[in-house]
């Protein structure tokens, strides 16, 4: 089931607490972790999972960041469809917020948008309000339906990047059958690249 919360100030330490458990695990690999996706965004409504994305200065370091995060439980996805982002999903680690980890080069176009997107929201309220709704209403009319509620998030999420200059993320085909956490169906690249990150 899509579930679609207002803002919990709650997120912003959550972030911090995930993010407090990597950083000595990456150590000198990372150049810094970022709260993306929704609930980086004071008072937007979300699905309360974080979204993060570490940060590495190029892709040659990413082997010894797949074997570091691999050592404290994680497991390395591919790109998912995402060129560039590299996933990692976390099992058997209850004592974490829910969350949704990616690892990008500092030049990756993935990580910009994912800046982009979330630096315009948070200095737009009138974005935040119109997005919230639109968010609530997509949960509400397609609840267990991840396909349709990225389509009905589409034209917003769209508006945004045109007025950003920035280019949406290719859309893939299935490329696996794990559902994003509180979802139900498949996961697509597309999907995953906007239900859990914007």
């Amino acid at each position: 089931m899509i579930v679609v919360l207002p803002y919990d100030p709650a997120w912003r330490q959550a972030f911090e607490d995930i993010k407090s458990r990597l950083l000595p695990a990456l150590g000198g690999l990372c150049l810094c972790i970022e709260h993306v996706g929704s609930t980086a965004v004071p008072g937007l409504s979300a699905k309360p999972i974080i979204d993060m994305d570490a940060v590495i200065p190029d892709r040659s370091v990413l082997p010894e960041v797949i074997a570091a995060l691999e050592g404290i439980g994680y497991t390395h996805e591919g790109d998912l469809g995402i060129p560039g982002r590299e996933a990692f999903r976390y099992d058997n680690r209850e004592q974490l917020p829910a969350h949704h980890l990616y690892v990008c080069a500092r030049d990756c176009e993935e990580l910009r948008r994912h800046l982009a997107f979330r630096d315009c929201l948070r200095a737009r309220p009138e974005a935040v309000r119109e997005y919230s709704r639109v968010k609530e209403e997509a949960a509400a009319l397609y609840p267990r339906d991840i396909d349709g509620y990225i389509r009905y998030k589409a034209p917003f999420i769209e508006g945004i990047y045109r007025e950003l200059n920035l280019q949406a993320p290719i859309k893939g085909p299935v490329i696996n059958s794990r559902p994003c956490p509180n979802n139900e169906g498949p996961l697509r690249a597309g999907a995953q690249a906007v239900c859990s990150s914007q």
